[in-house]
């Protein structure tokens, strides 16, 4: 099989079929379109749990890998507490490296305000780098149903900040010296200050004020994969209107010199929203300084439709990610 996220096909067929134990305390697990798995033990709220593991060669891939599953609680609407983490690190690994490591995990979980409640690492020869698993926990308010089940037709979906931006970091901070052939250090520099732009806790917050009926974290496969998983879960059609889907010029130009796909490059750090007046939605970002724009609409057919000009495309199943293109 392919490197990157399991095929959807092979999840549905050899995964989520043989999963049949069901027990009262899960409201919600796991699935196409939901990131995370809500239980609920009979009080007022409901805790919810989101897991990522982090396999790419090269510097800062812990950073990440913490970033996508406290987004993917965001997303659930909860409120991020803790976290454990799991490190699998290739036969040879100094001290050193153990040590980097931890401060990365401890400091991006300070900047987040959660804490790291577990951290266990082992050394295998089954691995040739370091394979970081985050398993977030938050809770929510009982109440909170943002889930992609509520999703309609004619609802707006609106996107965050800018698509590409995981992938745009980790390739400055893995590829400077190939990226210096062509790009001044300042214009490289900017690209890699985009990592404080990682978090969509912010907009996940305005988001569940504002009344959003669903979020989805746009993560490793791109908006063209999140979109997708977004609909899949939803059961409804897209019209996506491409020129409308934000991205920085830094990663239009990191993506050219490697040849990528910007719309299937990882992109943590940007939200995808479903709410009934995406307009007012992206007015109540703007009062809190976060950018975000209506990208287009649910439908009620089966068809998943990106708009470029005259050019209409459809969405096919979640590719690998580009940056695999690269490692």
């Amino acid at each position: 099989m392919r490197t990157g996220k399991l095929p959807e096909n092979v999840w549905k067929r050899s995964v989520q079929k043989q999963m049949k134990t069901k027990r009262k305390e899960i409201f919600t697990g796991a699935g196409i379109g939901e990131d995370c798995a809500v239980l609920s033990f009979g009080d007022d709220s409901q805790t919810v749990i989101g897991v990522h593991t982090g396999h790419w060669p090269g510097k800062d891939m812990a950073k990440l890998t913490v970033h996508r599953s406290v987004n993917a609680l965001a997303a659930a609407g909860a409120h991020p507490a803790a976290m454990e983490v799991s490190v699998l690190f290739p036969v040879g690994t100094e001290e050193g490296d153990v040590k980097s490591m931890a401060a990365q995990i401890e400091g991006e979980g300070a900047f987040l305000g959660i804490q790291t409640a577990g951290c266990g690492i082992e050394i295998s020869g089954a691995v040739n780098c370091p394979v970081i698993t985050v398993t977030g926990i938050g809770n929510r308010a009982r109440g909170c149903m943002a889930s992609v089940k509520n999703v309609k037709p004619g609802m707006d979906v609106v996107a965050s900040k800018w698509i590409g931006l995981e992938g745009t970091v980790f390739l400055v901070e893995n590829q400077e010296k190939e990226l210096l052939a062509r790009y001044p250090a300042r214009f490289l520099g900017e690209a890699q200050r985009l990592e404080r732009f990682l978090s969509v806790i912010p907009e996940a917050a305005v988001a569940g004020k504002s009344g959003v009926c669903a979020m989805h974290s746009v993560g490793e496969g791109g908006i063209f994969g999140a979109l997708w998983e977004l609909a899949e879960g939803a059961g409804v059609g897209l019209d996506i209107d491409l020129k409308k889907i934000p991205v920085k010029q830094e990663t239009i130009e990191i993506c050219e010199f490697f040849g990528l796909n910007p719309y299937e490059l990882a992109s943590g750090g940007c939200l995808l929203m479903v709410s009934g007046n995406g307009h007012d939605l992206v007015r109540e970002m703007e009062k809190q300084q976060i950018q975000a724009a209506v990208i287009g609409k649910i439908t009620d057919s089966n068809d998943r439709v990106v708009i470029n000009g005259e050019e209409r495309r459809f969405l096919e199943n979640p590719k690998a990610d580009e940056i695999y293109k690269v490692l």
